[in-house]
């Protein structure tokens, strides 16, 4: 068992990485969370319901207060809608402040539920059980919200989790593209933070279909910590946790741009650090030999490329009101070097120099 710990404003809380933990999901909520529910509400997709709601469930005990909801599977189950009626089954559930709310589920789920127990009763107690790689990354720090057709993640709140449970056994039922959009917030974690993780990564994973336990195990630990650490730093996102969002600013507005769930999140991220990486040489003037990595990402599979055909200055606009964003100026993630980031201000010129150089 790996576990590692996180320090917020709102409280301190485990991440306990344990094979086969989704079976003991409520042993672990009574081990590591110090206020005990008064009921429980499990909000997952219909997608990870077949596979593991009923192992979850199983682990409680017959006379606890369990309520499940199931939304649809994909993005665009962050939603005002599903939103709306997530509320109103736990005011119908009679939950209250002292219940608390379960994430079973990917990235997309995580930020659901943790944006209705955040703003129900004006907050109560949740915990995230992970169910992909990509919500390795989304599950830790408590930035949890919903989607505006205007842009991705608009509309939000920070809500520290009270424990993340993550059980490596469930990653093993993922197809590759939920492979490949997890793993990109992996090798974010290594540009931003940790050149040796990059190496490690490159030497011990050459392929996303065949995957070993322990490595697996090892991989979220380390990537965790490059998160964990950053969060503990800048738990509002004032400062250095804007790096989180290396390839993230190009990314969303691709997302948003081709309606959510056409890509993965982690293929428009890779897209989007496939694009800052020359343009972080151009501002900085420095050579970051970046181009391994990328063969490496095109070897797992990924398109680094901008889809052809986009308008670049739908784009623009779509970047201009991202969260990064100020006073209509864009600002980007840029690395100075490899595990150097930067946020700087970017000119609409040169966005549109780099943009014309690679799409049509």
């Amino acid at each position: 068992m790996k576990m590692l710990r996180v320090n917020s404003s709102q409280q301190t809380y485990s991440i306990v990485i344990e094979k086969g933990s989704r079976k003991e999901a409520y042993n672990y909520i009574q081990k590591h969370v110090a206020k005990k529910p008064t009921s429980y509400f499990i909000i997952t997709d219909d997608k990870v319901a077949s596979l593991y709601l009923e192992e979850v469930l199983r682990s409680f005990p017959n006379d606890s207060k369990v309520e499940t909801h199931i939304v649809p599977n994909g993005e665009k189950a962050k939603s005002f809608r599903q939103y709306e009626e997530l509320l109103t089954k736990a005011l119908q559930a009679k939950l209250d402040r002292k219940s608390m709310i379960i994430a079973l589920g990917g990235g997309v789920i995580g930020d659901l539920a943790g944006f209705v127990a955040a703003t129900f009763m004006r907050g109560i107690p949740f915990v995230q059980i992970p169910t992909t790689l990509l919500a390795h990354d989304s599950s830790v720090g408590g930035k949890v919200g919903i989607n505006h057709p205007l842009g991705k993640n608009l509309i939000g709140a920070f809500h520290q989790p009270s424990l993340v449970l993550y059980d490596p056994e469930m990653l093993l039922s993922l197809p590759i593209h939920e492979w490949r959009s997890g793993f990109a917030e992996v090798i974010k974690h290594g540009f931003i933070a940790d050149e040796s993780f990059l190496q490690w990564l490159t030497d011990n994973i050459r392929t996303l279909e065949d995957w070993d336990l322990e490595v697996l195990t090892q991989l979220l630990a380390r990537s965790i910590q490059v998160k964990a650490t950053i969060v503990e730093q800048d738990e509002r996102e004032s400062g250095i946790r804007a790096y989180l969002n290396f390839g993230h600013t190009l990314g969303h507005a691709i997302e948003a741009e081709l309606g959510y769930g056409v890509v993965t999140h982690g293929e428009a991220v890779v897209v989007g650090m496939a694009f800052a990486l020359p343009l972080s040489e151009t501002y900085f003037n420095k050579t970051l030999s970046y181009e391994p990595h990328m063969t490496y990402l095109k070897n797992l599979g990924y398109n680094i490329n901008i889809p052809e055909h986009i308008s670049k200055e739908k784009l623009i606009e779509r970047m201009k009101i991202d969260k990064k964003s100020y006073n209509g100026s864009i600002h980007f993630v840029l690395l100075k070097h490899i595990g150097d980031p930067q946020l700087v201000e970017i000119s609409e010129e040169e966005l549109l120099k780099q943009l014309s150089s690679e799409v049509d």
